[in-house]
C-alpha cells in the first residue's frame, strides 16, 4: 500500500471512531460562510463540547460503509461540515440551529444527519434542536423529585409547630 492509501485509511479509521462515539451528527452545507462566521461557530461548538470539522465526503462515506450506516449518501455532495455531538444527542443540532437563527444565515444549511447511527432528515434535526439540553432536563427532573419531599417537610413542620403550640 502506498503512502497516500495509508493516510486515507488512517483518516477513515479516525472518522469511524468519531462516528462510534457520537450520539448525533449534523451534516451542514457551509458554502458562503466567512472566516469570522466559521470561527464563531467553531468557538460555540467547543463551548458545548461538540466537534465541528470539515471532512472529505468520500472518506466520510467509506466510514459509513464500514459501520453499515445507510441512508445519507445523497447528502455527501458539495462542501459539507460535520458536527458531532459526543455526550449529548441534542447538543450538536442545538448549536448549529441556534447559530443559524441567531446570525440569520442562509449560507449555512442543515442537510440531515445521524441520530444513534441512524439516518435522520432535517425536520428531525430541527426537532432535536428544539428540545431542552440534558442539563435542563435533569434540573426539571430533580425539581419534580424535590417538590413532594419539600411539601412533606413543610407539612411535618406545620404539624410539629401546631403540637408545640398546644
Amino acid at each position: 500500500m502506498n503512502k497516500n492509501h495509508e493516510i486515507k485509511a488512517q483518516q477513515v479509521a479516525e472518522i469511524v471512531e468519531k462516528l462510534q462515539g457520537a450520539q448525533s451528527v449534523v451534516i451542514c452545507s457551509y458554502s458562503g460562510l466567512t472566516v469570522e462566521q466559521v470561527t464563531a461557530l467553531r468557538k460555540q461548538c467547543r463551548e458545548q463540547d461538540v466537534h465541528y470539522c470539515v471532512l472529505k465526503n468520500r472518506l466520510f462515506g467509506r466510514a459509513l460503509k464500514e459501520l453499515n450506516i445507510e441512508g445519507i449518501d445523497e447528502l455527501l455532495e458539495g462542501p459539507n461540515a460535520f458536527v458531532f455531538g459526543m455526550k449529548d444527542a441534542v447538543a450538536a443540532p442545538k448549536v448549529v440551529n441556534d447559530f443559524i437563527e441567531k446570525n440569520k444565515l442562509e449560507s449555512l444549511q442543515i442537510r440531515g444527519g445521524l441520530l444513534d447511527s441512524k439516518a435522520v432528515d432535517v425536520a428531525t434535526i430541527k426537532h432535536l434542536a428544539a428540545l431542552p439540553s440534558r442539563e435542563a432536563l435533569l434540573a426539571k427532573l430533580l425539581g419534580s423529585l424535590n417538590n413532594p419531599i419539600s411539601s412533606f417537610v413543610r407539612v411535618v413542620e406545620a404539624v410539629r409547630k401546631q403540637k408545640a403550640g398546644e
